[in-house]
Order: structure tokens, then sequence, then C-alpha cells
């Protein structure tokens, strides 16, 4: 079927890689059709290679609804599926004078929407992935289709060119990462939450052991997480690379795709690791691995009764994340 469709992305990268399952059905389900990701400008580096989109049309946190109406409505998109679920995200596609207008009835955006399901009462019980492929049924629908979202593929899958993995291998060349040997990418921070973050002397002792077996290790995290970096290099004593802060999306993903092995908090960059195909395990504590665990990746998990609580900070003494031990998490990493 031939159209123009506008998919409005979400705003976590996370998030972001979750919705790739839903992405692709719409492919799937629209092989004709023209698809554009309107998405904020980072996630660039995370879909410049997606075989299920035409074209990413960026937008910056700062534009205003007015901005987004000028860069939309001249394209005359057929259809519109936000799968965020902020009300100006389904109110951009109604003022860009898109007919057909999906999204979940979320923030009682319902009336700037031609279709607005309900959010599923199965929302917190199942992964992430399935909420975003309801929606999808939810459209196909409407164009007499009738998706069954149990007999999807749900592991996010990315693409990433020989090109930016040959550009990503020669940047760790230039760090001084000796390529014949494993590299181990760890992923210590977490900027919206310091509760999912394990530990600063925990990745050190980590980052140690993984030397000693003579593994590459290498610190990755945005500028935001730069002092964290700082603080497990001076707390290992032998001390690993550090390109926290210095690269972009693009640069990361390539680097985590030429790994091989990912040890991260739950983060975008674990998501990211699981989906590009290195061997990725998460380290979870506040959160819920059976909603947002990075599809195809390990967990790491000590099931207490306060967890998961969502917290941003815990009040007590962190007992999810100090119950899990180095030697646990190093033992399973060798064994990768």
């Amino acid at each position: 079927m031939e159209m123009n469709i506008l998919l409005r992305g979400t705003n976590w990268i996370g998030d972001s890689v979750m919705t790739i399952p839903a992405m692709r059905e719409v492919r799937n389900f629209f092989p004709e059709a023209r698809i554009t990701l309107y998405t904020r400008s980072w996630a660039k580096g995370i879909f410049e290679n997606a075989d299920f989109i035409d074209e990413i049309l960026p937008f910056e946190r700062t534009d205003s609804l007015l901005d987004q109406i000028k860069a939309l409505r001249p394209r005359k998109f057929d259809l519109g599926i936000t799968l965020a679920n902020s009300f100006n995200s389904a109110l951009s596609l109604k003022l860009s004078s898109i007919p057909k207008r999906f999204g979940y009835n979320t923030e009682a955006r319902g009336f700037v929407l031609s279709n607005s399901p309900p959010v599923p009462d199965w929302k917190n019980s199942r992964h992430e992935v399935y909420y975003y492929l309801n929606l999808i049924g939810e459209v196909e629908k409407e164009f007499g289709g009738n998706l069954a979202i149990d007999n999807c593929d749900v592991v996010p899958k990315l693409s990433v060119s020989d090109e930016r993995k040959a550009s990503a291998r020669k940047l760790l060349e230039s760090t001084g990462i000796d390529l014949s040997r494993p590299i181990v990418v760890l992923c210590p921070g977490s900027t919206n939450s310091r509760a999912k973050r394990w530990g600063i002397e925990k990745y050190a002792r980590l980052n140690d052991g993984l030397q000693e077996a003579t593994a590459n290790v290498i610190l990755v995290g945005s500028e935001d997480e730069v002092f964290i970096a700082e603080k497990v290099i001076d707390a290992a004593r032998l001390k690993p690379f550090s390109l926290t802060g210095k690269t972009d999306l693009s640069a990361l993903t390539a680097i985590l795709c030429v790994a091989d092995v990912c040890i991260s908090n739950d983060t975008g960059t674990a998501h990211i690791a699981a989906a590009v195909g290195t061997k990725t395990m998460v380290i979870f504590g506040p959160t819920n691995p059976q909603t947002t665990q990075p599809m195809g990746a390990g967990i790491f998990r000590n099931p207490v009764d306060c967890s998961p609580c969502m917290l941003r900070d815990c009040p007590i003494d962190h007992p999810c994340m100090t119950g899990i031990s180095v030697e646990e998490v190093l033992e399973k990493v060798l064994a990768l």
C-alpha cells in the first residue's frame, strides 16, 4: 500500500530501541510506503543504517510546536503514529493536517487523535516492546489487518555499516587499544537515576579482574557521566580506557557493535549493545527487568522485597545493588 507515513519517536534511548519491532512491523505491513521517523536529533546515531525507515527527520528538544508544524505539514503525511505518550506529540500530528493519527489515549489526548486505543491493562506486566507492537496492531486493524503480537519477532535489531565498524576499530586503535585482545565495554553511569548505579568500587574491581584476564576495558557514557568514569579510573588498580563523553551516539553504537561484551547498568547503552548483537549483561536494581530488560541480554539481579521500587535514590542501604557481587559478575563475563 503506497502511503506517506510518519512515525513520531520516543524521547529516551532505551525506549527508542524498544520501538524497533513496532517500526519494523509498520514496514512489513506497508512495504511500499515511504516511512519517515520524526525523532530527537540524537537518535540519528542509532537509526542511521535502519532498513525499516526511509528517512530520519530530526528535531530538537527546544523546537516549539510551531517549529514542528512547519517541518511536518508541507510533507503531507497520510498516516501519523506517535510512539511517544505526550500530549504535544499527538497535537503536532493534528495541527500538521495528518488525516489518520494513531496513539494511545494518554494525557487525555484522545480528542486530537483519529484513533486512540486505551493503554492495555497488561502494560506494567509485559515487556515494553509489546506495548508498542499493540499500537501497531490497532493501526493494522484500521487497514484490514489482524496482527498477533505474540507471534512477532520482539528482539530489537540494529544494523551498523561496515564503514562505521571500520571507523570504530580505527578509533579504538588510536586510543591505544589492542584489537587482538577481547574488548569489554563497561557503562557504570546512569544519567537519570543514582539508584541504578551498581557502584564505583565494584566497577573498578570488575575492571581489574577483566584486565587480569587480558581483556581491554573501555568505559563509555555521556558527558554527564564523565565524573563517574573518572572515579572508576581513580579506584582501579589497572587503569581502563575511557571514551566517556568523547563519542556521539553514532560512534558509540559502532563501538558497541565491534566489542565482545558489554556490562552496563539499566541504561540506553545496554539496549543499543544488545540490539547490535553484542553479548550484553545488565545489572538491575530499582527497575523492572520484566518490562524493560534489553531483549537478548542477560541480567544480574538481587530480588529483594523492595525492588522494583522505581525510585531514583534509594532511601535505605541499596540492598538490590549491594547484594550483587563483583565475583558473580566477573565469572559470568569471563564465561562469555
